[in-house]
């Protein structure tokens, strides 16, 4: 299978890098070339270390229950440098006004595991925990009425999902600054099965949500912490996928115009006027380079693929700031991971989306005594410092935090990365257009989508859908034209 296969990668974000390292490590009987833009490999993946600080530009972790990326770390040789979240002092704020208040502990998204945390919380107020006090006893209205079992192409938002369980006031307080955190997206647009499947499958099978999760807290003596990543930071994954690479099969600073096929076939052109022609091609760029190429397409199935990819996608602007032991004395940081910050009713404001304190999520990420914060800007924000210098979102940044956490003095590393339109936005109905995507593709032979606009936006997600892509691309059956 495979034999003599030339494969062309467009794209060398995480999901274009782990389809190479897949061909160039389990198939080696296939030949490949990786085409990116840029001059470096791993997309969002970055990280910078200074002056003993350990600092993610982009993602810092992964979700530990999902273990494809985990597998992929053991695989490169990475199993001494996994680290875990320090979940004992996991602490999430939101911020209200001035102030910070501490999210109920024992929080599975919005659904507690524990009531004494929730009915104690001053987040909520009365009426809205009589609400979730109801929901369990609601269980069989709402199992018999459960999305899962409306049909595979029913759908709802997050919020129209979080309100038929919990009422107005949680969605709004919990389940929006949450998800936002997560997708830069708003909970009234997004697909409540694409980004929450775990709990419309919980639904399915118990109604309450809270008995579900309550369950599952009963059954795990021993729960896993939540976040997973690497001592030296994700960087690291991206390093040891690329000295697997042939330096041959690496085409840095070569922007992909245009893309032909003959029928089985395909022929790439680069800005530069560079023509080769492979045998199989995956494309793992972010939205708008995706629809780029296949606008270049002649064939209509084409524009019926481009019409069903996700028509909205979100920037970020991730900022860190590093306090070396002298300044970091003199900081109030409280105990937890970071806060989120609910939406402002204002659209224009430039507001923080989140941010976290580092040093107390993971372990070995600064000097000793050193404190490490990166904040968030999401959505319209981000794309209102899309074109401020770095000076000026930094300070921007340092502002706001300053508002929440005490006054904070310049600090003594800082970087800042803007991320743009890096975060499609999974909207209602998003997975029936997945499927019916995926059926328009056996139209185009030997082509697949891959990336973060499709499956899911972890880093597992993204390797998981990468490698099993490579698998397949290589492989005779995927190489034969459809009649």
């Amino acid at each position: 299978m495979g034999e003599n296969r030339r494969v062309a990668i467009i794209g060398g974000g995480i999901s274009g890098l782990a389809a190479a390292y897949q061909i160039a490590v389990h198939h080696q009987e296939a030949s490949f070339t990786l085409y990116e833009a840029s001059d470096r490999l791993g997309g969002t993946v970055e990280t910078v270390h200074d002056q003993g600080f350990t600092i993610e530009c982009g993602p810092d972790s992964w979700v530990t229950e999902k273990p494809w990326a985990r597998e992929l770390a053991i695989e490169l040789g990475l199993a001494d440098e996994i680290i875990t979240s320090n979940d004992y002092q996991r602490i999430t704020y939101l911020a209200q006004g001035r102030q910070l208040m501490p999210m109920p502990a024992g929080m599975r998204m919005m659904v507690p595991s524990a009531w004494e945390p929730l009915l104690h919380s001053p987040l909520l107020s009365w009426q809205a925990k009589q609400a979730y006090l109801r929901e369990p006893k609601r269980a069989e209205e709402l199992k018999a009425s459960a999305l899962a079992k409306r049909g595979d192409d029913a759908d709802e938002s997050v919020a129209e999902f979080t309100i038929r369980h919990f009422g107005e006031e949680a969605t709004r307080m919990l389940a929006g600054p949450l998800l936002a955190g997560v997708f830069g997206g708003d909970i009234a647009k997004l697909s409540v099965r694409a980004v929450m499947a775990p709990f419309v499958r919980m639904e399915a099978e118990s109604g309450s949500l809270i008995d579900a999760v309550r369950s599952r807290a009963a059954a795990s003596v021993h729960a896993a912490p939540v976040f997973t990543s690497l001592r030296s930071g994700l960087g690291t994954l991206i390093r040891k996928m690329v000295e697997a690479l042939p330096a041959s099969s690496i085409s840095l600073r070569q922007t992909v115009t245009a893309i032909v096929t003959n029928g089985s076939r395909w022929s790439i052109v680069t800005r530069s006027g560079h023509i080769a022609e492979y045998d199989a091609l995956l494309i793992a760029l972010p939205l708008d380079g995706t629809r780029a190429l296949l606008a270049s397409l002649e064939q209509p199935v084409a524009k019926s693929i481009s019409a069903l990819l996700p028509t909205e996608s979100s920037s970020a602007v991730c900022v860190a700031m590093g306090y070396l032991p002298e300044k970091a004395a003199r900081l109030r940081i409280p105990r937890g991971f970071g806060f989120l910050v609910p939406a402002s009713s204002d659209p224009s404001a430039v507001s923080l989306l989140a941010a976290t304190f580092v040093d107390q999520k993971f372990s070995d990420r600064v000097p000793g005594g050193g404190v490490l914060l990166r904040g968030f800007f999401g959505g319209t924000a981000a794309q209102a410092l899309h074109s401020a210098t770095d000076a000026s979102v930094l300070e921007e940044t340092r502002r706001q935090l300053s508002v929440l956490l005490g006054p904070l003095p310049a600090p003594d590393v800082a970087v800042v990365r803007h991320w743009q339109q890096s975060l499609p936005q999974y909207l209602v109905g998003h997975q029936s257009r997945i499927r019916r995507l995926e059926t328009l593709l056996e139209h185009l032979p030997n082509l697949l989508l891959l990336g973060n606009s499709y499956r899911g936006v972890g880093l597992p997600d993204l390797v998981r859908d990468a490698r099993q892509a490579a698998n397949a691309i290589v492989s005779v059956r995927t190489l034969e034209a459809i009649p």
